[in-house]
């Protein structure tokens, strides 16, 4: 872990504070637009529109960097990322911040690929799976630190909105004064829809599920909370429970995955993430129970990536895991696209609680397929199961699965070689 820290530390500072200014941004403006006025539906094309730069981002960005390199897209994107958070105060409408999220989306999205490239060159097989752990873990500290800053100005001004601009900007300085090599950039093409979803039907269906489950989570907490009339306090409070929940209840799930049936343990995950969401329908502004709620649904959503993940790579080979996975990427950035319009119109029909109603079918949905599933092909021998890798969805972009498949195959083949024969 000291030999990531010490190869690492400027890449995973400034990492760190890119999400904050990510988290930060998308709390903020779930508050904002209720001061402004904003209606529900408005506000989820606003949050939706986040998603759908972000997936075309992940798809264009290696051909970006391709053509004129790691550091000009790295500090390109930044700039416009900061740019474009100064504007959304002086710019108070709807649509035009939906499109500045568009932009934001996109910029993330090759900004992450563009680190995750350093971060892969900057390992090596014996560090690979530290270095992947300290990035998500990094990135989980970031939001939930964000949400402290919401509490250090009035989010009616501009003070909110130029905190988050600053980070951004002042996260740059770091990596691109630190990390010298340029790595060279290859990722892999991925895998049909369809060949993806004859291999995995529960990966690409449960992927899809997902995608609207975290959208709603991460773009439209804070709507809930402004239109349930929590104050600002309370949903930061809201939010970082949510991402809390998903470090601490990563690690215990994937220990469980590695020694039972994944068809299961997804059911059963998803499950627990549906009476969360229950538990938030029935607290009637109880903050003990919303929070209780944000726990359990942020810790079942994010672990459930991960299962989904490591359930695929049990059902293909190795040669084929990093192709799939963005085949998976894709299919939840298409969730995710519709997790926020859908969260929206239920939000406008049922109340606040709308936001609960929509994750509870879609864990339920999760849980009835996969127990399905279970019915439809043989329990694979747990000493025949890949390896769980914890990931995250905050900014998983096909960088960093290709780092995590590497990860898993290597782990994978070592263990079978610590294998006497008999």
């Amino acid at each position: 872990m000291l030999q990531v820290l010490s190869s690492s530390w400027a890449l995973l500072l400034g990492m760190g504070l890119l999400m904050v200014g990510n988290g930060m941004q998308s709390t903020l403006l779930g508050v904002r637009g209720q001061i402004e006025n904003f209606g529900t539906f408005e506000m989820s094309v606003v949050m939706s529109a986040y998603f759908l730069g972000f997936l075309g981002g992940s798809r264009m960005a290696p051909d970006l960097i391709r053509r004129v390199g790691h550091v000009r897209v790295f500090a390109a994107l930044a700039s416009l990322i900061s740019a474009v958070m100064i504007l959304y105060p002086t710019l108070a409408n709807p649509w035009i911040w939906a499109l500045g999220r568009v932009l934001i989306g996109f910029c993330f999205s090759a900004v992450y690929v563009t680190a995750e490239s350093w971060l892969n060159n900057a390992a090596n097989n014996e560090n690979r799976g530290q270095a992947l752990s300290l990035y998500m873990i990094v990135q989980t500290a970031g939001i939930v630190g964000a949400q402290a800053l919401m509490i250090t100005a009035d989010p009616s001004g501009y003070v909110l909105f130029v905190i988050p601009s600053i980070l951004v900007s002042i996260a740059i300085t770091p990596i691109l004064l630190s990390i010298s090599p340029t790595p060279t950039f290859e990722t892999t093409k991925a895998m049909s829809l369809g060949k993806l979803m004859e291999s995995s039907p529960l990966g690409c269906v449960g992927m899809f599920f997902l995608g609207g489950i975290f959208s709603a989570q991460f773009g439209m907490s804070a709507v809930y909370g402004a239109e349930a009339g929590l104050t600002v306090v309370q949903i930061s409070t809201f939010v970082a429970t949510i991402f809390i929940g998903a470090m601490i209840t990563q690690f215990p799930i994937g220990w469980i995955s590695d020694r039972m049936d994944r068809r299961a343990l997804i059911g059963i995950t998803a499950i627990i993430g549906g009476i969360g969401a229950i538990v938030g329908i029935m607290a009637d502004n109880n903050f003990t129970m919303i929070l209780v709620a944000g726990f359990m649904m942020g810790g079942t959503s994010n672990p459930l990536y991960s299962l989904l993940l490591a359930h695929t790579n049990d059902f293909l080979e190795h040669e084929d895991m990093a192709a799939g996975s963005g085949g998976l990427i894709f299919i939840n950035g298409l969730g995710a696209i519709s997790g926020p319009l859908i969260t929206g119109w239920m939000m406008g029909v049922f109340g606040p609680s709308g936001f609960y109603v929509f994750i509870v079918v879609l864990f339920a949905a999760l849980a009835l397929y996969a127990g399905y599933r279970a019915t439809q092909r043989a329990t694979i021998a747990v000493d025949d199961m890949g390896g769980y890798v914890a990931m995250s969805q905050y900014s998983t972009t096909p960088v960093a699965m290709e780092i995590a498949q590497e990860y898993a195959i290597e782990t994978y083949l070592e263990e079978e070689n610590e294998i006497p024969a008999e």
